[in-house]
């Protein structure tokens, strides 16, 4: 018996604490992952600033989790994607974000980049394209 695979996007469009909603996306991510089917994160609106860099949660007393993020390429979650013009209405750039890789067995274990700026328009067919879209 054969085994359907899904491509599933996971689409994140919440700031990452104040709401369970950033958490849940990155476990359901990791299970997904781990049943080898197609997963991609997307990230849109405030949902940009799960990936910043140098989170520091101690004022709201809530377990930083954003270095968990790091780990996605360990899992085969190299496909994430950011939306140009949310960073841009935030005020932000790439640079502000984590740098996020995964290692390319078949070309000697060399890092590559796992996130990749796509447009609005970019991000529409994306999630077309997609068998399964999770909104959190």
């Amino acid at each position: 018996m054969s085994e359907t695979i899904k491509k599933f996007l996971y689409l994140n469009r919440k700031a990452p604490y104040g709401t369970i909603y950033a958490w849940e996306s990155l476990e359901v991510v990791l299970i997904g992952a781990a049943f080898d089917q197609d997963v991609s994160l997307a990230f849109v609106e405030d949902g940009v600033y799960q990936l910043t860099k140098d989170q520091d949660t101690t004022g709201i007393g809530m377990k930083n989790f954003s270095p968990t993020y790091a780990a996605l390429g360990d899992y085969e979650v190299k496909k994430i994607f950011i939306e140009k013009e949310s960073l841009d209405e935030r005020g932000l750039t790439l640079d502000d974000l984590q740098h996020l890789v995964w290692e390319d067995e078949d070309d000697d274990w060399a890092e590559k980049d796992s996130i990749k700026l796509v447009s609005r328009e970019e991000m529409t067919a994306l999630m077309e394209d997609a068998d399964v879209v999770f909104s959190f």
